[in-house]
């Protein structure tokens, strides 16, 4: 569980506030400055605007204490608000905040909610409703939130007692960044913002259940010693030991305990696609991603392995695939450390299982004095398996190679950089080739896959960590979906970087095209598209714009791409036939996963990929 961010003076400062009457909308202010909130995003209108003029009149008050203030962020669009809150959010391990308007404000806000409750991300979305007394007549611009979001959000509002709304807001991010993390939806009828009150200063809604099972899981926080004994007899047994890590040990901020762990045990360690940078991608334990594109190195340890030890991770099906019982089909015993109960034994059965925050379940697994380590086998094993099976791509083409572009970024950051994607190709081999070696540095869209997720993201994040450099990693598919936070970035000067892989389609649904559909190229070939990405930025005040066609050019522009202050956007014109591999074919299981033709395989006669055109349609994507 996260700790408030609050401090003290803030605490002190709004109680020596209660008793004084205000609006509804100044109620809402002042909660959500309270609760520690720097930046707000959103777009206005009617049935939001009060509190909108609000955060004018906030700011106007603190104009001698900038550090009070609310940065206002106005995208092109609610649905990239939500996700520069999302960005704000995992870059920081705050809670981020949107605010948007009813009807279509509230409807276009429903993806980045679902895509943060995927994901597990701490956002709170404060939505403006039609008033009371119209609710379900179908006034203008009115939408039925609480029932669309309730299927998508870990918890919905909508306030109908102006008196709550105060401790409502509260509750609203006790809840959004406790336990596992979560979207929180707060529905404000335009009359409750209205209402004028007395603001109380404290309180907060109570929620008998999980106020219980959040007191459950930190009782259980300290493993009793006949647990951790049972933990360490499985170990003792075991000679090829795995850690599978996962998102949680991230939003746990558990990555140096993790690497504790991971050393004092000599556990090797694979991460999924959200758990990226919880241990770094050059530390001799780790063999990098799992799953459907992770790693063949990675891959076959799973295969190998009898001890799998899974932490903040929950067996998707982009790691598990179809069939889960295929997955570490060697592994005598699993265990499984998760917070969230309902991830225990939901896709793989586990024999050892613990409901706890990551960080606490591992400290408290290290008060053990028994000191057993992986036999060396195993781990001269493992970096077999990293020398024979690394990652590798097509190096003696003189078309320009997506992998060589994302392997240069890296080197020239050092890998100390904040990472977004959108979705496809490119999110993949930004995975796959970017040495992560930080938490909190590789933000993407996992559970929901949601294009045009990159650019708002890294808008976000750079308001987040204002000092850090921020690159967004796009595909020409991906970014077309919010193009318009491009004029975002230049109206608030903020310094993203935009690198835009550029293959002229769709290429991973052109890729699953050429492997499952006989190379038919329905609606992901883009060649014919007349858009000029660098003109776009430019005309959005982008003052550097540049394009790659050559390899040769390549490294002189990504350096001066690098080193622009102020935002930045480079294209890069890749090879169109590069594809992405590994590659776990729907159904399939690691030992059978297609390695491509320039990684090696250990056995599958299919692995390069040579007859996987015949093979039929599949069912997941």
């Amino acid at each position: 569980m996260t700790r408030n961010p609050n401090t003290a003076a803030q605490v002190l400062q709004y109680a020596d506030d209660a008793g004084e009457r205000m609006s509804g909308a100044d109620i809402i202010l002042r909660v959500i400055s309270e609760q520690g909130v720097d930046t707000l995003f959103g777009y206005s209108g009617g049935a939001i605007l009060p509190t909108y003029d609000a955060v004018f009149r906030f700011n106007e008050a603190h104009r001698n204490d900038p550090k009070h203030q609310i940065k206002l962020v106005v995208p092109a669009n609610e649905q990239a608000a939500g996700f520069m809150a999302a960005g704000y959010a995992r870059a920081s391990g705050k809670v981020g905040v949107f605010m948007v308007t009813s009807g279509p404000g509230a409807t276009n806000a429903v993806t980045p909610i679902a895509d943060c409750n995927g994901d597990s991300v701490p956002v709170v979305l404060i939505c403006g409703q039609v008033p009371r007394a119209v609710i379900g007549t179908d006034a203008f611009q009115e939408a039925p939130v609480f029932n669309i979001m309730s299927a998508c959000a870990k918890q919905v509002f909508l306030v109908t007692d102006p008196e709550k709304l105060e401790q409502t807001l509260r509750a609203a991010f006790e809840i959004a960044r406790t336990g596992r993390p979560g979207p929180v939806v707060v529905d404000v009828p335009k009359d409750v913002q209205n209402w004028m009150g007395t603001y109380k200063g404290r309180g907060t809604l109570t929620f008998r259940g999980y106020s219980d099972r959040l007191r459950m899981v930190a009782k259980g926080a300290d493993l009793d010693e006949a647990k951790r004994t049972t933990f360490f007899d499985l170990l003792a047994q075991s000679k090829r030991p795995l850690l599978y890590v996962g998102g949680g040990v991230i939003a746990a901020n558990a990555a140096s305990e993790l690497r504790q762990f991971a050393e004092r045990y000599c556990i090797p360690v694979v991460n999924s696609l959200m758990g990226l940078g919880a241990l770094s991608v050059k530390h001799e334990l780790s063999l990098g991603m799992l799953g459907m594109h992770g790693a063949a190195c990675a891959n076959y340890a799973v295969e190998d392995c009898d001890f799998l030890i899974a932490v903040g991770a929950r067996f998707d099906d982009r790691v598990a695939g179809g069939r889960p019982e295929a997955f570490a089909p060697r592994a005598r015993y699993v265990a499984h450390i998760d917070i969230d109960e309902a991830e225990i034994n939901k896709v793989k059965r586990a024999h050892w299982t613990h409901i706890g925050d990551a960080r606490e379940a591992l400290l408290s697994l290290m008060v053990s004095s028994r000191e057993i380590q992986a036999p060396s086998e195993w781990l001269d094993h493992v970096q077999d398996l990293k020398q024979k099976y690394g990652m590798n791509y097509d190096r003696k083409s003189e078309s320009i190679q997506p992998q060589y572009v994302i392997e240069r970024l890296g080197d020239m950051t050092g890998g100390k950089a904040i990472v977004t994607t959108g979705v496809g190709q490119h999110q993949m081999w930004a995975a796959q080739f970017f040495d992560f070696v930080e938490p909190r540095s590789f933000l993407t869209s996992g559970s929901m896959g949601t294009m045009g997720f990159g650019l708002p993201a890294a808008i976000g994040a750079q308001f987040a960590r204002p000092d850090a450099v921020v690159i967004d990693i796009d595909g020409d598919g991906s970014i077309r979906m919010n193009i318009g936070e491009l004029e975002t970035a230049s109206t608030y000067a903020v310094p993203v970087k935009v690198l835009l892989l550029n293959n002229l389609g769709d290429g991973m649904i052109r890729q699953w095209q050429h492997l499952y559909y006989e190379g038919r190229l329905c609606v992901s070939d883009k060649t014919l598209h007349r858009k000029d990405f660098v003109m776009a930025a430019r005309a959005d005040g982008f003052e550097f714009a540049s394009r790659v066609e050559t390899i040769d050019e390549l490294d002189g522009k990504l350096r001066a791409f690098l080193d622009f202050d102020g935002p930045a956007f480079l294209e890069v014109m890749i090879d169109q036939n590069a594809d992405v591999y590994p590659m776990v074919g729907p159904g399939q299981s690691y030992a059978t996963m297609i390695t491509g033709p320039f990684i090696p395989s250990r056995s599958h006669p299919d692995a390069r990929g040579e007859r996987a055109g015949r093979q039929p349609a599949a069912d997941m994507f």
